[in-house]
C-alpha cells in the first residue's frame, strides 16, 4: 500500500509538471490559482492550462494507464515477460485502420478514427488468434504469427503513408509518431468513456489471468476453460490498445515496462497487479510527454518516440537480465 501510495504521489507530481512546463512555463503559485481560483487567475495562464496542457496531460495518463494494462493481459496470456501488444502486431492493426481513414476520408476523421482504431485492432487479434489456432492455441505459436502480421501491417503503413496525399500523410506522421498534439476535453471524454468498461473487465478478470499465467495443464484441471478465456481476455487487450491508437497514435514499449515495475509495487496477482500497471502505465507516458516537450523546447519531441528511448534500454535489459539469470 506504502509503494502504491508513493506511485500515485509520483503521478501527481508528473501532472503538476506537464501543467507548469513547457515552451512558456508557468510558476508553481500561478498554476494552483489557476486550478483553484480560475476567475481570479490571468487569462493567459488560465487558457493555457486547462485549455491546451491540462487535457493533454489527462489523455496522456489515460492512454498510458491502458497501454500497461493491455501489456499486463498480453504477458499473462503468452506467459512470456518480453511480450507486448506493440509486438503482438495488435497497435500495428489499429494504426493501419486509422490511417487509411486518415488518408481516405479525411473530413469524417474526427468521428471515425477511434471506431477504425478498435476494429483495426479486433481485426488484427483475431487473424493472428485464427492463423495460430492448431487445435488449440499455444503462447509462442501466438507470439511469432503475430510478429509476422505486425510486420505486414507495418508494410500496409507505409505503402499508405508513400502513395497518399502529401498534406493528409504530413498530418498523419505526426499522430503515427505517437503525439498528443491538439488534445482536448473531447478527446479526453471520448477515451475516458472507452477505456472505464474495458479496464473494469481487465480487473473482473484478474483471476482468470491469475490461471492463465500457469502452465497450461494446471489452469485447465483447475476448471478454466483456457480457449474461450484466452480469447475473451485477447480481445479486451486489442480494444484497449484500439483506443489507445485512436487517441495518440501508436506508442510502444510502455505495454512492457509498465507490468514489470508494477509487479516490484505488488507481486504477480493480477488483482492488485492491474491497477497498479495502469499507474506505472500512466506515469510513464506522463513523463515521456513531459520531457518530449521541454527537453528540446521550443521544439517538441512526440511521446511515442520519448517512450522508445526510454523503452528500448529496459527491453535490452530484460533480454540481459532473462540471459544472465538462465
Amino acid at each position: 500500500m506504502k509503494r502504491l501510495l508513493t506511485g500515485l504521489a509520483c503521478l501527481a507530481v508528473a501532472l503538476f509538471l506537464a501543467i507548469a512546463l513547457g515552451e512558456q512555463p508557468i510558476p508553481p503559485r500561478a498554476v494552483m490559482a489557476a486550478l483553484l481560483y480560475p476567475d481570479e487567475a490571468p487569462v493567459q495562464h488560465v487558457f493555457i492550462i486547462h485549455t491546451l496542457r491540462l487535457p493533454r496531460a489527462v489523455l496522456a495518463a489515460l492512454v498510458g494507464a491502458a497501454l500497461g494494462v493491455a501489456g499486463t493481459i498480453t504477458q499473462a496470456v503468452m506467459r512470456n515477460p518480453l511480450a507486448e501488444p506493440g509486438l503482438l502486431g495488435i497497435n500495428g492493426g489499429a494504426a493501419l485502420a486509422a490511417l487509411a481513414i486518415m488518408l481516405w476520408l479525411p473530413g469524417t476523421s474526427a468521428t471515425l478514427v477511434p471506431a477504425a482504431a478498435l476494429a483495426g485492432a479486433l481485426a488484427a487479434a483475431t487473424a493472428i488468434y485464427a492463423l495460430s489456432w492448431r487445435g488449440g492455441i499455444g503462447p509462442q505459436r501466438v507470439i511469432l504469427i503475430g510478429l509476422g502480421c505486425g510486420a505486414f501491417m507495418g508494410a500496409g503503413t507505409s505503402f499508405l503513408s508513400a502513395f497518399g496525399e502529401v498534406t493528409a500523410v504530413q498530418r498523419a506522421m505526426l499522430w503515427l509518431s505517437g503525439s498528443f498534439t491538439g488534445s482536448g476535453w473531447r478527446a479526453v471524454l471520448g477515451v475516458a468513456l472507452t477505456l472505464a468498461p474495458l479496464l473494469a473487465l481487465a480487473w473482473i478478470f484478474a483471476r482468470v489471468l491469475d490461471l492463465l499465467a500457469m502452465d497450461e495443464a494446471v489452469a485447465r484441471g483447475l476448471g478454466l476453460r483456457v480457449q474461450a478465456a484466452r480469447a475473451a481476455i485477447v480481445a479486451i487487450g486489442a480494444l484497449l490498445c484500439g483506443a489507445s491508437v485512436a487517441a495518440a497514435g501508436p506508442v510502444g514499449f510502455i505495454g512492457l515496462m509498465a507490468p514489470h515495475l508494477a509487479r516490484r509495487i505488488t507481486g504477480p496477482t493480477h488483482a492488485a497487479l492491474i491497477p497498479a500497471a495502469a499507474l506505472a502505465g500512466a506515469l510513464l507516458l506522463l513523463l515521456a510527454d513531459v520531457a518530449g516537450q521541454n527537453v528540446i523546447a521550443p521544439n517538441a519531441i512526440p511521446a511515442g518516440i520519448m517512450a522508445a528511448l526510454m523503452g528500448a534500454p529496459f527491453f535490452a535489459w530484460l533480454m540481459w537480465k532473462g540471459r544472465h539469470d538462465g
